[in-house]
């Protein structure tokens, strides 16, 4: 900036020295205009240096204290009008304000966010990508019963997270930790700091929640058991004490005969009746878990179509899809829809259809049919639930269960485009 501001008077102090040492002066004069000249020549270049160099400066050191995180110091020229330099410091203490009002929302988002992981009663874990702890909860002191200054810092491994780091999410399992020994639901997301990518675990306690629903589910199955025992038992009873007094009596009946056999009939029935409800139950909680094999899924629905005689069975094929599940449990599922689905439709005279199609990641196979549709949908998946004469009670309970063994669910419910139900199932694609 020296430089140039000297280089720009340089033509114009020549020529008056030129001019003042060529022409008719005294030395004196010449001497005295001579030092006047250059002096006010470097005055003016040094003026202009310091005029455009100091607010500069001043800019210099407002970026460096806002790259120390240093919001306390401002630049306090106001903007004039054609001051560009002086606009720069305006829109520099602006950017302060809005540098300073963030980091403030930041901090106190962070206080909130450690704050909150510290009350939950989950175990919250942050490993980077070396699988080396960074951060952790309250809840993850008291369960590894250590304080965080020595947990941080230190691997999965030696902590006994490294399972949970791996596998599925979400999954429950069994783990022994030094604070305590329980069922845990282990859950992993992942997230970026600094650009590096970490993970986070959290492991919930569910032993009091798995035992109250252990408990409730207990609960029901006892209920039905009973239920379906004493709609057996009763009438065996009844009949048993009934021909105990006809052999009892002397002299019998003259048809005597003819009313133990009615009675040894009725008992028979009646344990035939009871036998299928303990095999339908055995055959509910020997469910296998799913042989995952890859095959095309419109063979698999065409081929079960064509197992339901009473009714017509109308495919609705959707896109060309293979699947990797386990085609028998598949198959029984579809069976059983179709077999409702055609029970339903006996009513009415109306038809049945069965399709499918892809959203997204998703597979989404559906039966609908023009019966009477759903009176109340409370009830449906409650094992051994039935509304009909001859019916178990376990078929939508084990439809329900093939679809969660395959990562997937289970719905039914009323058509909305006309009378009847759609019973829909959704499967990972």
């Amino acid at each position: 900036m020296l430089l140039g501001a000297l280089l720009i008077g340089l033509p114009g102090g020549l020529v008056a020295l030129v001019l003042l040492w060529t022409g008719d002066f005294s030395p004196k004069l010449q001497w005295t205009l001579t030092l006047f000249v250059v002096g006010f020549w470097l005055v003016l270049a040094v003026s202009l240096r310091q005029r455009v160099v100091r607010p500069l400066q001043t800019i210099s050191n407002l970026l460096a204290a806002l790259r120390e995180g240093d919001y306390s110091i401002r630049a306090h020229t106001p903007p004039a009008p054609g001051d560009t330099l002086a606009e720069i410091g305006f829109e520099i203490n602006a950017l302060e304000r809005t540098l300073r009002d963030q980091r403030l929302g930041a901090v106190e988002a962070t206080a909130l966010f450690r704050r909150v992981i510290d009350v939950i009663d989950v175990a919250i874990f942050a490993f980077d990508q070396d699988e080396v702890l960074r951060l952790v909860n309250r809840a993850g002191e008291t369960l590894m019963a250590r304080s965080s200054e020595q947990l941080l810092g230190r691997s999965a491994t030696d902590l006994a997270l490294n399972d949970c780091l791996a596998g599925d999410s979400p999954r429950t399992v069994q783990i022994d930790f030094p604070g305590k020994s329980s069922r845990w639901g282990v859950r992993r997301s992942t997230f970026r700091e600094g650009g590096r990518p970490h993970q986070l675990l959290a492991l919930a306690d569910l032993s009091q929640a798995l035992r109250e629903e252990e408990r409730q589910a207990w609960q029901r199955l006892v209920r039905v058991l009973g239920h379906e025992l004493n709609n057996s038992l009763a009438p065996i009873k009844s009949t048993a004490n009934s021909l105990a007094t006809i052999l009892a009596s002397d002299p019998r009946p003259s048809d005597w005969e003819s009313d133990v056999r009615l009675g040894l009939n009725v008992i028979n029935s009646r344990t035939d009746s009871l036998n299928r409800f303990v095999q339908a139950y055995a055959r509910l909680a020997r469910l296998p878990r799913p042989k995952l094999e890859d095959f095309a899924l419109a063979p698999l629905v065409r081929r079960v179509a064509k197992l339901e005689d009473r009714v017509q069975i109308a495919v609705e094929a959707g896109p060309s899809l293979r699947l990797r599940a386990d085609p028998t449990q598949l198959e029984q599922l579809l069976i059983n829809l179709l077999r409702n689905a055609a029970d339903a439709v006996a009513e009415t005279g109306g038809g049945v259809r069965v399709g499918w199609s892809r959203n997204n990641d998703k597979v989404q196979l559906w039966v609908q049919d023009d019966g009477p549709g759903l009176a109340s949908s409370a009830n449906l998946f409650v094992p051994f639930f039935t509304t009909k004469p001859h019916g178990t009670g376990i078929g939508l309970v084990l439809c329900r269960q093939i679809a969660e063994g395959h990562g997937g669910s289970l719905s039914l419910r009323n058509r909305a485009d006309g009378p009847g139900c759609e019973a829909r199932l959704e499967l990972p694609a």
